[in-house]
């Protein structure tokens, strides 16, 4: 891979990123086009904006390197992922935009009316979002030390200064420009190389010579390749960490308070399955072709193949040039999913923890705009601490957790927040505490030092099939032994939740 070349074509992503970023500081001005666009992004628009958000390091590098190395039980990641935008337009979507809050913090106050609960929630959104964020800043280091030989901590320093800069500069409505058009560069750079390849290579047979033999195992579902146990419990733990845990994201979540609507709420959603579900045709196809090319990727991880493939297919130009375009599309899906993640965890620090200071030293006297400016370096500067003291991480695993700590915290509360008016502050509070201790339990294990083998090993590794259950049973029966703890605005906020927005809920009619 040539290094020059690589560099070029990730130089133009950073101006192109930074860019259409100023394009957006030009028309961002009120607080509302830095939290939620001002409410007026198009499905369409938005839904390329989600779906570019959404891919993040785990799918474009992390899926490939874990079906190359662990096999076909791993393409799971690739149909929970989208499965969860599944889950969330059938119990969430619409809801969510009605609620007419800005982030998560804000919907629970609403919904629960206790500042316990959106304290709660506040550090919830802070835990998983830096989660979140470590693999796409290890993501951003393992292509520039791919492509040059440099150090990690250069290529994850590039996107924490590019996506502080954009956010800070625009807001939401500066980087739904930027995400929509890196969702098409990293369809664009993913695609094209395996349709060269496939154009091009006339035999085929050695991808099929490869799944025979001693790699046989590697292609049958629920095998122990890879060495992992007790397949069949993680491969449904997953499931119901990716199915579940997508509307517990913060980043995606805060995408839908940009709609219109609840109708347009909906509406994106499906577009964003049907451009995640085009997506994710080729990572498996750069595993496959790997097994044949790239064979002894699989000791370091395999999270490169996708980066290497090109040039081991087509030595020389050839094989530089489609290199250089699948690393620009790797540092498009860095940017992209760390911007979602920085704008949704500044928001929080802004509201709930700047803002209240910002008055005792100014005196009341300050611009929401700066503080959140403020809020979004801090929310980059604690992730890139804590990715400096981590050690290499498997992108789509890392990611896997965070998925597994939001489906074991957040799904709950806004599943039965949302449907069951039964719900109490006191069981709400109860859920996100048990099921986010236990969730970062197992995060925690993980990146110290999963144990190496067994039972231990399978219910750390993916722990939401009991994590998940443990906190929806927790808020139920909480809220049960707590029915005066129900909020006196339930009602109306049920009403507010589930009446289309072309009714008036203060007065119970049209509206004129």
């Amino acid at each position: 891979m040539s290094s020059a070349i690589s560099l070029s074509a990730i130089g133009l992503v950073v101006a192109a990123t930074i860019g259409i970023g100023l394009f957006g500081l030009r028309i961002s001005r009120t607080t509302s086009d830095f939290y939620v666009a001002s409410r007026a992004v198009s499905p369409r628009w938005n839904a390329s904006a989600i779906s570019g958000e959404y891919l993040s390091a785990a799918s474009f590098l992390g899926v490939a390197g874990l079906v190359l190395v662990n096999g076909a039980d791993m393409l799971w990641f690739s149909v929970g992922y989208t499965v969860g935008y599944l889950m969330l337009l059938v119990l969430v979507a619409a809801p969510l935009r009605r609620s007419g809050a800005y982030t998560l913090p804000d919907f629970a106050e609403t919904r629960f009316e206790s500042p316990l609960v959106r304290r709660i929630c506040a550090g919830l959104v802070v835990g998983i979002g830096t989660l979140y964020l470590l693999p796409q800043l290890h993501g951003a280091g393992l292509a520039v030390q791919t492509v040059t030989g440099a150090p990690p901590q250069v290529g994850a320093m590039i996107v924490a200064v590019i996506v502080v800069i954009n956010v800070a500069a625009g807001g939401m409505r500066s980087i739904t420009f930027v995400q929509a058009f890196q969702y098409w560069l990293k369809l664009t750079a993913l695609a094209t190389p395996i349709f060269v390849i496939l154009l091009m290579w006339r035999q085929p047979t050695g991808v099929l010579d490869s799944l025979h033999g001693a790699a046989a195992a590697w292609a049958e579902p629920l095998s122990r390749a890879g060495g992992r146990d007790h397949p069949l419990y993680a491969t449904y733990s997953l499931l119901l960490a990716l199915c579940f845990g997508t509307m517990g994201l913060p980043h995606v979540l805060v995408r839908f308070y940009t709609n219109p609507d609840g109708r347009a709420a909906r509406r994106t959603t499906v577009v964003v399955l049907a451009l995640l579900g085009l997506f994710y045709l080729f990572p498996p196809m750069y595993a496959v072709l790997g097994r044949t090319f790239a064979p002894d990727l699989v000791a370091s991880g395999g999270d490169t193949v996708v980066l290497e493939l090109p040039g081991r297919v087509f030595p020389g130009t050839a094989g530089d040039l489609l290199g250089a375009l699948v690393a620009a599309g790797a540092f498009a899906a860095f940017l992209s999913t760390s911007s979602g993640l920085t704008v949704a965890i500044a928001g929080v620090i802004d509201q709930d923890l700047l803002r209240s200071r910002l008055r005792e030293w100014t005196g009341g006297d300050y611009v929401a705009v700066n503080s959140f400016r403020i809020a979004a370096l801090i929310a980059m500067i604690v992730p890139y601490l804590a990715f400096t003291v981590t050690g290499s991480l498997s992108l789509a695993d890392t990611v896997g957790l965070a998925f597994a700590l939001a489906a074991s915290t957040f799904c709950p509360l806004l599943v039965l927040g949302i449907w069951w008016r039964r719900m109490s502050t006191t069981g709400a509070a109860a859920g996100l505490i048990v099921g986010g201790i236990a969730a970062s339990a197992a995060a925690l294990i993980n990146v110290a030092g999963a144990p190496q083998g067994g039972w231990p090993r399978a219910l750390v590794g993916q722990p939401a099939a009991w994590t998940m259950p443990l906190a929806f049973l927790t808020v139920i029966v909480v809220s049960k032994l707590t029915p005066d703890r129900i909020p006196a605005g339930t009602a109306r906020s049920m009403v507010r939740l589930h009446t289309p927005e072309a009714v008036d809920v203060d007065r119970g009619l049209p509206p004129r």
